[in-house]
Formats: structure tokens, C-alpha cells, sequence
């Protein structure tokens, strides 16, 4: 386990992500161009792709952060059966979910009941299928929908804010159901599906095309909010959400709708609409 994860036992989480969120929000212009200036070096961000590439023209670091693409920079999988992947990043894991476990790193598992935040809510995904997707700093941080479906129910789940990369995910047990996450079902034509939005260390909230913010600071208790009847429907491709800082979406679906991808494993590079899964 390296120092990093070793201290993020110790460090005051909300402390740091609080810290975090004024610099992120702060529209001073030496602190903001200092801040992309050095994650656009450290990262290799590709600006070219922005819908806005000249980096001075940011605002704040989160408008930067959250910045959307240019028009045809990504495009879906051009088969209507396709299931897409949500968002650029990696794979971090990804495969049937069994015994009511999701399967994180060698030796490490987490239960999608402990993920979902209950047993109700993880029944539907007994013997289906989940990936784990991470999105470094580097990456396009809107996550999008991987096939259409109604909102039925929102979670909010207050919890740690470990870091996800590659060390944590390796040495913390029960990682992605420990750290703070937004939790969204929806109604499709095949069945439930949920994509779980989890915090990570120094993130500063979670925004939904719906609502705005979701994420408040130093929440204490799960926030369940119902929104059937609400009519809100979202299409297979459009935006869903976005970080306003790195970390990972958690895509569960039900068993007998989807095969995922045969080309998908750990670490393997993801463009957001490539084929996540295949109708079946």
C-alpha cells in the first residue's frame, strides 16, 4: 500500500474536499490559469477536443473541469442494440455480478446492496452484470446515459471520500461502497438499471441535468428522492451528470438483457459511446 492511501485513513476527508471546492469555484485569475495550467501539463489534457480549447477562456477550474466537447467528438456505437459506455476513463473492473457481489480487486468485493444502499434495491441485479469505470484528471468528466431510460429514484449515500486510483482500489476493502455516491435508477425497456456516481477524494459534488447539485457538503444521512411521475427521460448518449472533480461511475444491470463487451477488462481505455454492452 503506498503513503497516499496509507494517509487517506487518517486525513479529514471533508476538510479537504471543502478546501478543494474553494479553489475549484474560485475565480481569482492567477489561482484558476495556475490550477489548469498544471493539470493541462501533468495530464496531457487534450484541449483540441473542448468545444472551448483556448484554456484562459475558463472561468474557474470547475467550469475547465466540466468542460464540454466539441460536437462529433464522440459519438455513439452505431448499432441501436448497443449498450454505451458512459464515460471516457478506464475499466476498472467489469463482469457478472455473483452472490451479490461485485468484484473490485484481487482479494477485494463489495456487495451491490452495500453499493446501492440495500438489499430492495439490489435485488433486481442478483446474477447481472456491472462495470466500473474510472475517469482520471485528464479526462471528459460528463458522464452520459448508456441507454435510455425513465429516472425513478435518486440516492444520495454519505460515506468517505477515499481516493480511487489504481493503489486505493487495490487496498481498500469495499472501496466504492464506503466513499460518498449518487446512486440513479431508471426504468427502461429491458428492466432497472442503475449508475452509481462515487466520490473520491478531493471531489467537490455531483451535478445531474435534472436537478443541479446533488451532492451537498458534510451530509450525515442517505437522501432518497422519488422522482416517478416527473417525467424525466433520458436518451441512450445524452448527458446524465458530471464530476466536478475525478472519479468512477458504477453502471449495474439485470440479469438476461446484455452481454457486455467482449473487448472490455482492468485497465483497459474507454471512449465515452463505444459499446458498453449488446443487447441480447
Amino acid at each position: 500500500m503506498s503513503l497516499v492511501t496509507t494517509l487517506t485513513y487518517a486525513l479529514p476527508h471533508r476538510l479537504l474536499s471543502s478546501l478543494a471546492r474553494r479553489l475549484a469555484y474560485s475565480d481569482n485569475p492567477a489561482i484558476k490559469q495556475k490550477i489548469i495550467d498544471t493539470v493541462v501539463a501533468k495530464f496531457n489534457v487534450n484541449l483540441a477536443e473542448a468545444a472551448q480549447p483556448d484554456a484562459t477562456a475558463y472561468p474557474t477550474f470547475n467550469a475547465f473541469f466540466t468542460r464540454a466537447l466539441k460536437p462529433g467528438a464522440r459519438t455513439p456505437d452505431p448499432d441501436r442494440r448497443s449498450l454505451v459506455m458512459p464515460a471516457d476513463g478506464h475499466i476498472s473492473q467489469c463482469g457478472p455480478i455473483e452472490s451479490g457481489r461485485i468484484f473490485q480487486a484481487k482479494g477485494k468485493h463489495f456487495t451491490a446492496a452495500a453499493l446501492l444502499g440495500s438489499e430492495a434495491d439490489a435485488a433486481p441485479f442478483e446474477h447481472g452484470s456491472y462495470a466500473t469505470v474510472y475517469l482520471s484528471p485528464r479526462d471528459y468528466h460528463r458522464v452520459h446515459m448508456p441507454w435510455t431510460g425513465t429516472l425513478r429514484e435518486t440516492v444520495h449515500v454519505p460515506g468517505r471520500l477515499f481516493s480511487v486510483g489504481t493503489d486505493a482500489v487495490a487496498n481498500v476493502q469495499g472501496l466504492f461502497a464506503r466513499n460518498e455516491r449518487l446512486v440513479c435508477h431508471f426504468d427502461t425497456d429491458f428492466g432497472p438499471m442503475a449508475c452509481v456516481m462515487v466520490g473520491a477524494m478531493l471531489v467537490s459534488g455531483v451535478e445531474t441535468v435534472w436537478s443541479g447539485v446533488e451532492i451537498p457538503e458534510y451530509a450525515t444521512k442517505v437522501t432518497r428522492k422519488d422522482w416517478r411521475g416527473k417525467g424525466i427521460v433520458l436518451e441512450r448518449f445524452g448527458e446524465m451528470a458530471r464530476f466536478n472533480y475525478g472519479s468512477t461511475v458504477i453502471v449495474l444491470l439485470p440479469p438476461g438483457v446484455a452481454a457486455l463487451a467482449s473487448n472490455l477488462g482492468p485497465e483497459k481505455p474507454v471512449r465515452l459511446g463505444q459499446r458498453l454492452a449488446l443487447r441480447t
